[in-house]
């Protein structure tokens, strides 16, 4: 009788351990979570300055040197000279001056990407809203800290 007590006091140790070992290592992941957030909604806070400040420095600034940009109807735009290619387009061609994001969520473990799932606005000179859609962006964690590593994003307007 005393074995198998022995035994079950064994299994329960076992399983105690398990369930510890699985709680102690979600708050590190939320926390990288949490740090992948912050980043991403402090870039996004920051993002359409470059178009009211005619500043493409600030809009580059938010991509990685790999990025990939893919807006709608047109080819994808890649690498380091990608976020300077759209920023002229954006600004001088369609007259973005202002915009708005609304991130509804970010998934992932926050070690190295995490995906931001949201919608955007943008706002012409005057501050009228010219178009509106919604986004996927795909954020790499980078030396230099988050940054936009695939940029997805279309229109919900028929033009």
């Amino acid at each position: 009788m005393k074995r198998k007590n022995i035994y079950i006091v064994i299994q329960l140790l076992a399983i105690l351990f398990l369930f510890y070992n699985c709680d102690a290592q979600q708050p590190k992941e939320k926390s990288n979570l949490d740090e992948a957030k912050k980043a991403i909604a402090e870039s996004n806070s920051i993002y359409f300055q470059a178009f009211a400040k005619g500043d493409s420095s600030i809009f580059i600034d938010r991509y990685a040197k790999d990025c990939w940009i893919m807006p709608p109807n047109t080819q994808a735009l890649c690498g380091a000279d990608a976020p300077l290619e759209f920023f002229r387009k954006a600004y001088y061609q369609i007259g973005l001056r202002n915009g708005k994001f609304i991130t509804t969520d970010v998934y992932g473990d926050g070690k190295e990407f995490v995906t931001e799932v949201g919608f955007w606005q943008s706002f012409d000179a005057s501050n009228t809203i010219f178009d509106n859609g919604k986004f996927l962006v795909l954020w790499k964690k980078t030396p230099d800290g988050w940054k936009m590593f695939r940029d997805s994003f279309s229109s919900d307007r028929n033009k």
